[in-house]
């Protein structure tokens, strides 16, 4: 009876401590669902960028928006809130189209039934999209003659050289390729590429949304250009006028390149630039936390809706 006994512990010890692998599946499973349903049922969290975010100024404008609710989570740049998204699965934000979301934990829905892609931009059917604009330090003013022409050359292969371009779109900006020209053509223009610029520096600032494309033109352009080094300083698209142009041109925040994810306002003059313009399109897209499933498509009314506090739960969209 005693041996019994201990048989009969034993047996129950390994029930009560052994998970089979189709017992971790169900209640992953299970949970996940449970996950998913609180998602679409329960209150949300409205995550926003800071008042000076280009950002933020697309997305508002494309809903409508007349006044965010005094709940919203203000986060610090496009990468914040993609983190906060993920970690929240009642949350919802907006980020750059030009994000990578794969394995983000944050998954963005269409609006007003359309799809954001690099089509849908280009051919204006997707509605949330903004400009990915830049300007320069004046000419004269950038502290050697070396400088601004590695500048001048740097501009031209972001803005009109079809390497530069690809590689822009490679990295998630919106471009029209058939109006490009080959570098081998562009740097004709721009001998300062053919010596040693390692000694030189470009420094940029601006915007947060335009760091991935910008790297990437950067590190396209480096070994094309002597190799010239560059420092990527983006904090915010109130920044890059700013510091090339403005109040912080000559401290030691300044920088040679500013950039907006959004036009630059008629308070921000640019007139005395070097060069200034738009170098690709982006689109700005409504985001959610991955495990919500349920969410993949809003208007610009429930947004609005959502952002101005009227709407506070996921079960209230669509009454």
């Amino acid at each position: 009876m005693k041996k019994f006994f201990i048989a009969l512990i034993s047996v129950l010890l390994l029930v009560g401590c052994g998970t089979t692998p189709s017992e971790t599946t169900e209640t992953t499973t299970e949970e996940t669902v449970e996950t998913t349903e609180s998602a679409a049922t329960g209150n949300i969290f409205v995550y926003t960028r800071d008042s000076s975010s280009g950002t933020r100024e697309a997305f508002e404008k494309a809903i409508g928006l007349e006044e965010l609710t005094a709940d919203a989570i203000e986060v610090s740049s496009n990468g914040d809130m993609i983190t906060k998204v993920a970690s929240d699965v009642n949350a919802i934000g907006y980020a750059s189209l030009s994000t990578d979301f794969s394995n983000s934990g944050a998954t963005p829905i269409n609006f007003e039934g359309v799809v954001p892609s690099s089509e849908t931009v280009l051919d204006g059917s997707y509605g949330m999209q903004r400009p990915f604009s830049y300007v320069t330090r004046a000419s004269g003013d950038f502290g050697s003659d070396d400088k601004e022409a590695i500048i001048a050359a740097f501009v031209d292969f972001l803005v009109n050289s079809t390497e530069g371009l690809q590689v822009v779109q490679a990295a998630g900006g919106e471009v029209d390729l058939s109006k490009s020209t080959p570098w081998a053509e562009l740097k004709k223009n721009h001998p300062i590429v053919d010596q040693d610029n390692s000694s030189l520096t470009i420094v940029t600032a601006g915007s947060t949304s335009v760091e991935k494309t910008l790297t990437a033109a950067l590190e396209a352009f480096q070994p094309m250009a002597g190799n010239v080094q560059f420092t990527i300083n983006q904090t915010g698209s109130s920044d890059g006028h700013k510091r090339t142009l403005g109040e912080e041109k000559d401290s030691v925040n300044a920088a040679d390149i500013g950039f907006a994810s959004r036009n630059f306002k008629d308070e921000e003059d640019v007139s005395s630039a070097l060069s200034s313009g738009v170098y690709c399109l982006d689109a700005v897209v409504a985001i959610v936390n991955a495990e919500n499933t349920a969410i993949t498509d809003l208007t610009a009314e429930e947004l609005a809706g959502i952002y101005s506090g009227e709407i506070k739960s996921w079960a209230d969209l669509g009454k």
